[in-house]
């Protein structure tokens, strides 16, 4: 992908793109397998299919999916569509033509965390103090843990999950060969989480506004602090050297190539958005990340010369999702007010 941030047609012009009001908050983005659709799950239950291709025609808003707010969205690693999870205690699979079957039903309970392996077709999802694996038609239970689970991931080749809660992370073997949890203990609560790209790393944002990184290998850990805020999103660039972090007012990565971020600043780079960054995406191949604001604005910022575009003005709603097309030349944007955005990067 080829995208030259410093051409000024990218600092007059905004890109083109598919804006649509969602009538409720959007909590989470995704684009299908194939690129096509780019979902959002919406605070009143309903998940919007937009296509990815902004000269076509919209989709109609549909009836809401789930009985409260849905929760998250990913997606389906093993079809055409996305996973939604809900406050009404289901786990359902939506096909890109919007017919939706149920995974897993918990009454009582929020699926409120999603991952969905490629791979192996996998799909996690944490409800309570449990985590659920479903493969192939089968559901198998994880836990419990010492508090609700705050966010799970795969490994690199899908055989673990690792899942966030209060006092640290554990990592389950979800393979052929059954061992033992494996526990990264570190003090306070734990509330977003990412395996990095290359398997060697979890990352994780905790609520004393730093975050912690383990080497899988060793078992060590480290911690890096000076947060004004909670970090909630983390992204691991396609390659594993860089971590991308929120909670920063521009661009923030910590090196991991070499002798990793230890005794290190962060990279940073770009223009502050008049807040800080409330998430961020690393492109899925090449050395891009985008980031949202508190404020709504939203940049794409290039990590190889240090600069960074406005793709999106500031309108006082928060960016609360971010997706990424398989391609890279889509960018699915959600926000507060319901604002549900699909960006063409194509020039």
């Amino acid at each position: 992908m080829k995208l030259d941030l410093a051409n000024p047609a990218w600092r007059q012009t905004l890109p083109p793109g598919r804006s649509v009001a969602g009538d409720a908050p959007a909590v989470a983005c995704a684009f299908n397998k194939d690129g096509s659709l780019g979902g959002f799950a919406l605070g009143d239950g309903r998940v919007r299919l937009l296509p990815a291709d902004i000269s076509a025609g919209e989709t109609a808003a549909g009836e809401p999916l789930h009985g409260g707010v849905v929760l998250a969205l990913v997606d389906d690693p093993a079809g055409d569509g996305f996973v939604s999870g809900g406050d009404d205690g289901r786990l359902l699979r939506i096909a890109a033509d919007g017919r939706t079957s149920e995974l897993a039903c918990q009454k009582g309970k929020w699926f409120e965390h999603i991952a969905g392996h490629r791979a192996t077709g996998a799909i996690a999802a944490s409800a309570g103090k449990n985590a659920y694996v479903v493969k192939a038609g089968e559901v198998r239970e994880f836990g419990p843990h010492q508090s609700t689970v705050a966010a799970l991931d795969f490994s690199k080749d899908g055989s673990r999950i690792a899942c966030a809660h209060y006092g640290g992370v554990t990592v389950w073997s979800i393979g052929q060969v059954v061992l033992p949890p494996r526990r990264f203990a570190w003090r306070g609560s734990h509330v977003a989480l990412k395996w990095s790209t290359d398997g060697k790393f979890i990352a994780t944002g905790t609520q004393e506004n730093d975050i912690h990184v383990w080497r899988m290998a060793q078992a060590t850990d480290m911690r890096m602090q000076g947060y004004p805020a909670k970090v909630k999103s983390l992204s691991w660039t396609a390659d594993a050297r860089f971590l991308y972090t929120s909670a920063q007012p521009v661009f923030t990565a910590w090196p991991f190539s070499g002798k990793g971020p230890e005794g290190k600043p962060p990279l940073q780079f770009g223009d502050e958005g008049a807040g800080l960054m409330t998430v961020v995406a690393a492109h899925p191949a090449a050395e891009f990340v985008a980031g949202g604001y508190d404020s709504g604005e939203l940049q794409l910022g290039d990590i190889k010369t240090k600069r960074s575009v406005v793709l999106k003005m500031a309108d006082g709603s928060a960016i609360t999702c971010l997706a990424w097309s398989p391609d890279g030349f889509r960018l699915a944007v959600g926000n507060e007010a319901g604002t549900l955005l699909v960006l063409d990067l194509r020039r």
